[in-house]
């Protein structure tokens, strides 16, 4: 089950949270993709991204993924333990697609909130949702800093979006704050595929991918970023070990299409 991927040669030096370069000892700087810029510009130009894919979200994630993603997220709400009556908060929710399963599955009686850093991006999710028929409560908040009191889910889950954070372990805490006892946290990430297969994958990521990116959504250099943004984000133990490092606790991960995305699950006991 935590059998990972192999690792291979990444494309630029990993940093797993925020990290002062010695060159500009007085401004923290930080990852954005394979650049470095100042701490406090990351926020917005990961803003940027989202306010730039935004309408055509759903249609790239099914082309660039030939449909895959569909079968990731039924796979982790399929682990998520979730059933009539519970509370669950969805982070990062994009359009909606964790968020609709999760109320089909916590009934009349439970609840779901989405939420969203990308005003753009929760106003999709949010006018989905209605269309679907199922209103949810909705918020636009940093994963850093959430607007909830402690012990109010018993699960949460966030789908394709810890890797934009500026401080993941600091995100990772607030999860954990918001979770009861004994609930459940998913995070769903691309993460490190097995090596044999890495030189395609990175063709496809950095050729292939911003060229569909500029044809169909006029943007190549967001799609760059998509695909710089993985190659930096921790691998399968890396952030296992990271969310072991702010007390969650019997942390696992899946596998899924030979490492291309992972499913992480862990509690808080």
């Amino acid at each position: 089950m935590n059998a990972s991927a192999q690792p291979y040669e990444k494309k630029a030096r990993f940093t797993m949270n925020a990290t002062q370069s010695p060159q500009t000892k007085t401004t923290p700087r930080t990852h954005f993709g394979f650049q470095e810029v100042p701490l406090n510009d990351k926020a917005k130009k990961v803003a940027d991204v989202f306010d730039s894919v935004a309408d055509r979200y759903d249609v790239m994630n099914d082309l660039l993924s030939a449909g895959m993603h569909r079968l990731w997220k039924r796979f982790a709400v399929a682990r998520s333990g979730v059933g009539p009556g519970d509370r669950v908060l969805d982070i990062a929710g994009g359009t909606g697609d964790l968020a609709l399963a999760f109320a089909r599955r916590v009934g009349a009686s439970g609840q779901v909130v989405l939420t969203d850093v990308n005003h753009a991006m929760l106003a999709r999710g949010r006018d989905r949702l209605l269309d679907k028929g199922c209103p949810l409560p909705v918020g636009q908040c940093d994963a850093e800093n959430l607007p909830f009191k402690e012990e109010s889910f018993d699960c949460v889950s966030v789908s394709f979006g810890l890797r934009n954070m500026t401080h993941k372990d600091r995100a990772l805490s607030e999860m954990r704050r918001v979770l009861k006892p004994g609930g459940r946290l998913l995070v769903l990430e691309f993460s490190q595929i097995h090596k044999a297969l890495a030189p395609f994958y990175d063709l496809y990521s950095f050729k292939v991918i911003p060229r569909l990116g500029q044809w169909i959504a006029g943007d190549a250099e967001s799609y760059r970023y998509l695909a710089e943004s993985i190659r930096m984000h921790p691998n399968q133990e890396g952030l296992k070990q990271l969310m072991e490092s702010v007390g969650f606790q019997q942390v696992e991960y899946f596998n899924l299409t030979f490492g291309v995305v992972a499913l992480h699950r862990a509690w808080k006991l």
